[in-house]
């Protein structure tokens, strides 16, 4: 009999799952132009603006890398960089009207996706999913989820 799966290679697959399911039903509505590691950029975003430098540190990349990106992000609409009131040198990357709009795109696919996944295990079973995944999450990081990060 086989050993059951490590949990890492079935979240591991589960994530490359439901990252493919997503950005196929993104360019079905039209956002073309939407790369994976821009949900790093728009998650950091969120909820107060950010700098390129606090995204490379957050990505782990360099902050040329970073910018890069943000620039190709700015290009397409989903950031706004605006000069720091205090320092003239610290450009704020702020989400753009589009950039939350693709948010609320994201938000409502993966709610649909989860859906998918409930009719096979059950509302239950995915809640009851979140919710460990959840209390993992917390424990290991101070009663505190993380900031979502890139593994490459």
């Amino acid at each position: 009999m086989d050993a059951p799966a490590p949990i890492a290679r079935l979240l591991a697959m589960a994530y490359r799952s439901l990252m493919d399911d997503l950005h196929q039903r993104l360019r079905e509505q039209g956002w073309d132009d939407v790369r994976p590691a821009f949900g790093f950029v728009l998650l950091a975003a969120r909820a107060e603006p950010t700098t390129a430098g606090e995204l490379a540190l957050l990505m782990g990349t360099t902050k040329q890398a970073a910018a890069k990106l943000v620039g190709v992000m700015e290009e397409g609409g989903y950031l706004e960089r605006s000069v720091s009131g205090t320092d003239a040198r610290r450009r704020r990357i702020a989400l753009s009207a589009r950039g939350r709009s693709l948010l609320s795109a994201v938000e409502a696919i993966y709610a649909d996706l989860e859906a998918g996944w409930a009719a096979t295990i059950g509302t239950r079973g995915v809640e009851g999913l979140r919710t460990d995944l959840t209390a993992v999450m917390l424990a290991r990081n101070g009663g505190a989820l993380p900031a979502v990060r890139p593994t490459w």
